[in-house]
């Protein structure tokens, strides 16, 4: 196993439920320092809501091996030898270099953080946040900071969660984002109703700006963050651009990639072309059920799943993944984000017609006490009407209703079949009609009007 965290880990425990160690030797190689934590929660961590960094580790090393799975700590693969069957790994403190031969190999080496190629994109006070390491540099970085005035780079998931994190530190947070609005996993009318909430809470947001450079001080450390127009003193940058998949390795190993860079593989999580190699989590990309095209997704819940998926096969059984839909939830302070299927831009770029309904909407009856509003955008295909993607921004109780459609977009409803959903109604939880229900009334009355 290469990498130590959700894919790699699940895949090992999996594999050694359905084998003993008298019939299955698993060595795992992890280069940081932790294995099986949740790096969605890191935001929270450096934000203060989760207030221990132990919280966020699922399973420890000493557990591992307490299970006879020889765990590697601080050691890093450097090569693939595919004829050999054999895999080069250096200990990164000594520097030691030796090879492990393999009957399977399990890939799982995870995404990198984007790191822009520009001056000063290393200077002391610049952090990325992709491991339980970088969110300790973080938080000393924070500790050691005179300043309260903080750069986030980007408005993805990462960026709007570091931004809220900051604030909750006491940051003066400015977000600088070279889209048109923040969240560039909605469509922009609805990343708008983000951008509106994100000012709301104090935060200054910067858009359309593409950042070209991060300045020094005399010591060396950041100062601000330049973009064409103009700087914003920073006496901390958080870099939230984005991952690519980590498939260095791979790569040179010859192994299939994708357009994104990820590994490609059979829906066992076998390396298409390859026998006895399997690969899984942020390093591969993934079938979307909706559009029919591979894309890559990073996220745990994805990685675990694979993880379970490689260890049947590895462990002798059979199992397989069948792609995703694209469901992904989020929030900024009391504000909920949440998307799952295909943007209006997915759409056009596969060669899909649609209609697409807004509506708004609030989380409770609208006589119950703190109903809260909600706005929910849905897509659906011209003529056949089966949906095609759902977009809610909203306060409490908004984010997880994303999971309906979720669900609808994995059985290939229709709007016009959503309408009839038997989903659960009390005042306290949900007007009458669910907002999700209400979208899909207006989504099926629009594609009829169309034909």
């Amino acid at each position: 196993m290469i990498g130590g965290d959700a894919a790699g880990m699940s895949a090992a425990s999996q594999a050694r439920r359905l084998k003993g160690p008298d019939e299955l030797e698993i060595v795992a190689f992890e280069r940081g320092n932790f294995t099986s934590y949740s790096a969605c929660g890191i935001p929270y961590w450096v934000g203060g809501d989760v207030t221990d960094r132990d919280r966020l580790i699922a399973r420890t090393p000493e557990e591992h091996r307490a299970r006879d799975i020889d765990l590697r700590l601080r050691t890093e693969v450097t090569e693939l030898d595919l004829a050999r069957q054999r895999v080069r790994a250096r200990d990164v403190d000594s520097g030691a270099e030796s090879w492990t031969p393999y009957d399977k190999l399990v890939i799982a080496t995870g995404a990198r953080p984007i790191r822009p190629d520009m001056p000063g994109a290393d200077a002391p006070g610049v952090h990325g946040v992709q491991t339980l390491d970088d969110g300790q540099e973080l938080l000393d970085s924070l500790a050691r900071t005179r300043g309260r005035r903080a750069v986030v780079v980007g408005a993805g998931y990462i960026g709007v969660e570091m931004a809220e994190a900051l604030i909750n530190r006491g940051y003066q947070v400015t977000v600088v984002n070279r889209g048109s609005e923040p969240m560039s996993t909605l469509d922009p009318d609805m990343g708008r109703l983000v951008h509106e909430a994100m000012e709301g809470l104090g935060i200054t947001m910067v858009n359309d700006a593409e950042v070209t450079k991060i300045l020094t001080g005399d010591d060396g450390r950041v100062r601000a963050v330049a973009t064409q127009d103009r700087e914003y003193p920073a006496d901390v940058v958080v870099l939230g651009i984005g991952v690519r998949p980590e498939t260095t390795l791979a790569q040179a190993a010859g192994l299939p990639l994708g357009t994104h860079g990820g590994l490609l593989t059979d829906r066992s999580m076998r390396v298409r072309g390859h026998e006895e190699i399997w690969a899984g989590g942020d390093c591969v990309e993934v079938l979307d059920l909706v559009s029919g095209q591979e894309r890559h997704i990073a996220l745990g819940t994805h990685a675990n799943k694979h993880g379970q998926v490689i260890g049947t096969n590895v462990g002798g059984g059979y199992a397989t993944f069948p792609g995703v839909v694209g469901t992904a939830v989020s929030k900024v302070c009391d504000l909920e984000i949440a998307r799952t299927g295909l943007r209006e831009k997915d759409a056009r770029r596969v060669g899909l017609r649609f209609e697409a309904v807004t509506i708004e909407s609030t989380s409770r009856a609208g006589y119950y006490p703190n109903a809260s509003p909600m706005t929910v955008k849905m897509l659906a295909e011209h003529r056949t009407g089966r949906l095609l993607g759902v977009q809610i921004v909203g306060r409490e109780g908004a984010g997880k209703r994303v999971d309906i459609a979720a669900v609808a977009l994995t059985a290939g409803m229709t709007a016009e079949q959503m309408t009839t959903l038997d989903l659960g109604y009390a005042p306290p939880f949900s007007p009458v009609w669910d907002p999700v229900l209400v979208a899909a009334r207006k989504a099926a009355a629009k594609v009829r009007s169309s034909l």
